[in-house]
């Protein structure tokens, strides 16, 4: 696995839980039939890291923001 990839699907997995309010196993199966517990690990690890990362949140809010502005 690429370190520059991981974190990335990490972001767009958590994007799809907290915004679409996808579930688990619906997430997992869109991104290469990843398991359920694999998606609730990037969400957990993406929230915990949102709690002290600052530019995190900054670069998430830009994302939402160019997605909803379509």
């Amino acid at each position: 696995r690429k370190r520059e990839i991981v974190l990335p699907r990490q972001i767009c997995m958590y994007l799809m839980r907290e915004e679409l309010k996808s579930s688990y196993p619906f997430i997992g199966d869109r991104f290469g039939g990843r398991d359920h517990t694999t998606v609730m690990h990037a969400c957990d690890k993406i929230n915990k890291i949102l709690q002290t990362n600052d530019g995190l949140n900054d670069e998430l809010n830009t994302i939402k923001n160019k997605v909803y502005e379509s």
